[in-house]
């Protein structure tokens, strides 16, 4: 894939973002009537107060003010309704929006993890999804709402104006148009690209305060605090700079927009002041002008400008919105592919199998002979017939924007019930081939479960059939009971105390959850509290809790002492049951007893 290709995939998957966080027209119709409403009530506002002051100073009888007054208060009140609706509708469909926006990047995202996501650092990764989806909301809010309102709002007094003066009218219009040309210029030149770079600054230093925190103390160790201090300091000050050049163009922008407000209100009065004619007295009390314009009409035309580019000065605001809000949509696009067309196979519900409690000793199923083997198939003695649970058929995994295959092609059939250690050098692939197996790697060559090939598999399918259970597994900072209940298959709220107490026990944890808390045992931040053995049962726990046909075991005993490794096997393995089959990526010798086939990983 080409540079220029890439750019225009990112370009049009930034563009179904925008279309995602757009609320439906029906959803933003309340808003943008309110909006128009309550622009309309400050021109008219402002329009009625300028001619009641100045047919307030003939001293005409108060009768013929009675109207103009109640007309003041009314769109004076007005104004701040309405005000009040339109934000309140806008930003009510905005954030309904927003939610789905959120379940949609989030979506995106899922998939990538852990291994796709690129080499995105975790400040920056957070600022994106957190930052940056959340700036999507000002499309509706920030762009299309002022836009739609203020245009409309200005068009309409436009359209008055011209009942008065076709001149003024026109004069208008073209001071509007050179100012809005002007102030969106200077809005491109200053406020947008110092966006754009302020946005990359924000991850930078995200990345680099979360580097501070969360390694402070290996950075004391070591004695680099003041250095990583300094790279904090350094690119907060870069980002200052940024934010202070965005703020001189937002400053430029209003400077333009007062020159032309102040042009528009000369005009009017160059316009129409030859026209004022004098006033002819009709009474002791009651003076009346004639002619074109008589001097309230005058003083109204002349402040109306105030308000046309109060409103007007929106646009630019907008235009320089819409940019910010495409350069967040274009970064999580940089990260988050498209989602999945409507033709691509769709998750289907699979019928789940229960967890298998651990048998005793003398019932548990006997194990073949291991037999080793390097890069041929491995084929597991079973009865004849048996439908593979795992079949791999030269078999090759590649890491994301490479070529080349990691490890040597390799091909193995297991059974229901049976094991399968995979053992190799580090560095030769096993890690990626685990991550493979489970759709985070592409993977190459013949790949079935169940009898079925999983190509046309969506992830979400393959994740329920073969679980994955890392080196290091991730323990939220919560109670045993929520580590566990996250991997039941019908959500957390379905799984039952008996379910945990069995798989818990499966695993050799229950007797010592008992002298804790039992399944409120807190388990701490990232498993504080626990020791990684104790760790890595808990996630073996949530495969046999998920169902899941295949579990793939990556280094399990890789932070406990031998003996203690060795018990662990024997228990882990012992623990998932005769319909369920494990496949064991292991540095440590492993007991033949244990295992029905083995396979060693070559390079390439």
């Amino acid at each position: 894939m080409t540079a220029r290709t890439a750019e225009q995939n990112r370009h049009r998957q930034a563009r179904s973002l925008l279309a995602a966080s757009r609320p439906s027209w029906r959803a933003m119709a309340p808003g943008l009537i309110f909006g128009i409403l309550s622009g309309l009530s400050a021109v008219l506002l402002l329009g009625s107060s300028a001619y009641l002051i100045t047919r307030a100073a003939e001293q005409p009888p108060i009768l013929y003010l009675g109207l103009l007054v109640v007309g003041v208060r009314a769109f004076a009140l007005s104004r701040g309704f309405f005000r009040y609706l339109e934000r309140l509708s806008t930003h009510d469909a905005a954030f309904r929006a927003l939610g789905e926006v959120r379940v949609d990047a989030f979506s995106r995202l899922e998939p990538l993890a852990p291994v796709k996501l690129g080499p995105r650092r975790r400040g920056d990764l957070l600022t994106r999804v957190i930052r940056d989806v959340d700036g999507l909301v000002d499309l509706p809010t920030r762009v299309i709402q002022p836009l739609v309102s203020s245009l409309t709002v200005v068009g309409l007094t436009l359209v008055a104006v011209l009942w008065f003066s076709p001149l003024l009218a026109l004069t208008l219009a073209g001071l509007l148009l050179l100012t809005l040309v002007l102030g969106t210029l200077v809005t491109e030149t200053l406020t947008v690209r110092a966006e754009r770079r302020t946005a990359g600054l924000r991850g930078d230093l995200a990345d680099e305060v979360v580097d501070l925190v969360g390694e402070l103390d290996v950075l004391i160790a070591y004695d680099a605090v003041d250095a990583q201090l300094q790279k904090v300091a350094e690119l907060d000050a870069r980002l200052r700079r940024e934010a202070l050049i965005g703020a001189r163009g937002a400053g430029l922008l209003a400077a333009v927009f007062s020159a032309g407000t102040g042009a528009a209100v000369l005009a009017a009065l160059l316009i129409t002041g030859p026209t004022l004619q004098a006033a002819v007295p009709l009474g002791p009390d009651v003076a009346l002008g004639f002619g074109e314009v008589d001097p309230a009409v005058l003083v109204t035309l002349t402040l109306i400008p105030l308000a046309v580019f109060e409103l007007a000065a929106a646009v630019p605001l907008a235009w320089s919105a819409r940019r910010r809000v495409l350069t967040h949509a274009r970064r999580i696009a940089e990260i988050a592919p498209e989602p999945a067309p409507p033709g691509q196979p769709q998750p289907q519900p699979q019928p789940q199998s229960q967890p298998q409690p651990r048998l005793p000793a003398d019932e548990q199923r006997p194990h073949a002979q291991a037999q080793p083997t390097s890069g041929a198939e491995v084929r597991a003695d079973s009865s004849a017939g048996c439908v593979p649970v795992l079949e791999l058929r030269d078999v090759t995994v590649r890491w994301p924007e490479s070529d080349a295959p990691v490890g040597a092609p390799l091909s193995a059939r297991l059974l229901p019930g049976e094991n399968l250690l995979i053992t190799g050098p580090s560095g030769v692939g096993k890690t990626a081939l685990a991550l493979g197996l489970t759709g985070f790697l592409r993977i190459e060559g013949r790949y079935r479960v169940a009898g079925e090939d999983v190509g046309g598999w969506s992830p979400e399918r393959l994740r329920r059939e073969v679980c994955l259970i890392e080196q290091q597994a991730h323990i939220f900072e919560s109670s045993l009971r929520a580590n566990l209940a996250l991997a039941h298959p019908d959500g957390p709220e379905a799984a039952q105390d008996a379910e945990l107490e069995q798989v818990l026990r499966a695993v050799g944890l229950w007797d010592w959850a008992q002298t804790r808390q039992g399944l409120q045992t807190p388990v701490g931040m990232f498993g504080a509290l626990i020791s990684g053995g104790q760790a890595q049962r808990i996630a073996v726990a949530r495969g046999l809790l998920s169902g899941a046909r295949v579990l793939i075991l990556d280094e399990p005993t890789a932070h406990v002492d031998p003996e203690t490794a060795a018990l662990m096997l024997e228990e882990l393995l012992g623990a998932t049951g005769p319909e369920r089959s494990v496949v064991l990526f292991s540095h440590t010798p492993v007991p033949d007893r244990l295992i029905n086939s083995s396979l060693q990983l070559r390079r390439a």
